[in-house]
């Protein structure tokens, strides 16, 4: 298993975690044989977004004898009323939420403290201006919660939140189809067919902006819906296509600032498929060949940092190199962390012999060539 840092938080967590969908309307044995697969794989980490209490106990004892070495993302906005979820903004509702959540858990805190499901900037400053904010941050200050976080399905609102400093980790809805489409406050056009039957090209300018914007500001993001809720496992896929298990994790651990991809996996052969990623060949795990045949998507001219260009007959990481260009374009600015990212790199822009070689071998005809050429003139020599 890889373990990757979550931003700045200073927490290593496993590059697969647990959603907890699968754990819904489930018992102890379920959840017992569930996370010692888990366990016996190297995962550290989960999601636990539901205030379902039954649910909550279960996993507060599946944790429990590893709790100081598990990383736990538990959502605050959240309450339990008339046998089901609610989501809350009423800051007494949150509250009271929130210690039932620690007693239910038979825990004394929480590793990631997520405010819960923020799509719209009307929401975004309803958690400002009604006190949810504040409470957060004073949870962090009393050590009942060691991080704060945020959960979006809008790139627009998600980048207004990271951009304001007040949350260090996003749990944000990351897939090669999702990524295409502009924000939206309704998160259901997302997985609506109607949303895919025009064609689209590249990813959406917010979400790109988002995901550098989260590697630069050292903003950890966990995944969620990487698979579209397994949409994109079927032949009905929006892409047209279907695609695999390792290629959805694979697509997601490969954008900026991506730590771990939560799975909600719902049946112990689905956590199997997703635990063989740490196994998985190149070839399973390529999704760029796959990607170049979607019948209406493309991503002509664009880097999808998925390293066929390699290998570089000079070592340079293409991929790697165009990220950390990216990133700086996007500032505006060489930011002094890409920078020292950049010189770490065992071959720099300036290796580049322009050979082209790279060139024949992108599936998405990128100028890989020019890109160096930029590189060399933001970074220099």
């Amino acid at each position: 298993m890889e373990y990757r840092n979550l931003g700045a938080t200073g927490l290593k967590v496993s590059v697969i975690g647990l959603g907890c969908e699968g754990f819904n309307g489930r018992d102890d044995a379920f959840t017992n044989e569930m996370f010692d697969l888990a366990f016996a794989h190297g995962v550290n980490c989960m999601d636990l977004y539901s205030p379902n209490p039954d649910m909550q106990r279960r996993v507060g004892n599946a944790i429990r004898p590893r709790r100081k070495d598990f990383v736990l993302q538990a959502h605050l906005c959240t309450m339990w009323t008339g046998d089901q979820y609610k989501a809350t903004r009423n800051l007494d509702e949150v509250k009271a939420a929130f210690e039932r959540q620690l007693q239910n858990l038979g825990t004394d805190y929480l590793d990631i403290g997520m405010i819960h499901y923020v799509d719209s900037m009307e929401t975004w400053r309803q958690v400002i201006a009604g006190g949810i904010l504040d409470y957060a941050r004073q949870l962090k200050a009393d050590g009942r919660i060691l991080h704060i976080g945020m959960s979006s399905h809008n790139p627009e609102v998600a980048l207004e939140a990271v951009n304001s400093g007040a949350i260090e980790v996003l749990m944000f809805s990351v897939n090669p189809c999702y990524d295409l489409l502009p924000a939206d406050e309704d998160c259901e056009t997302l997985w609506s067919q109607d949303s895919y039957v025009n064609p689209l090209s590249n990813l959406d300018p917010k979400r790109e902006a988002l995901y550098e914007t989260c590697q630069r500001r050292g903003v950890g993001i966990t995944v969620m819906k990487a698979f579209g809720g397994g949409d994109l496992l079927t032949e009905d896929s929006p892409a047209g296509v279907a695609l695999t298990v390792n290629q959805c994790i694979h697509y997601a651990l490969t954008r900026p600032a991506v730590a771990t991809v939560l799975s909600g996996v719902r049946d112990i052969e689905q956590l199997k498929a997703s635990l063989a990623y740490a196994n998985a060949t190149d070839e399973e795990k390529d999704y760029a060949a796959v990607f170049a045949t979607f019948p209406r998507i493309s991503w002509q001219g664009h880097c999808m940092y998925c390293g066929h260009c390699a290998p570089c007959v000079k070592g340079i990481d293409v991929a790697s190199v165009t990220k950390f260009l990216n990133l700086a374009k996007a500032q505006g600015e060489v930011p002094e962390t890409v920078r020292e990212h950049y010189g770490a790199l065992k071959a720099t822009a300036e290796a580049c012999v322009a050979c082209r070689a790279c060139e024949k071998r992108c599936p998405f005809s990128v100028g890989i060539v020019d890109n160096m050429r930029e590189a060399l003139s933001i970074f220099g020599k």
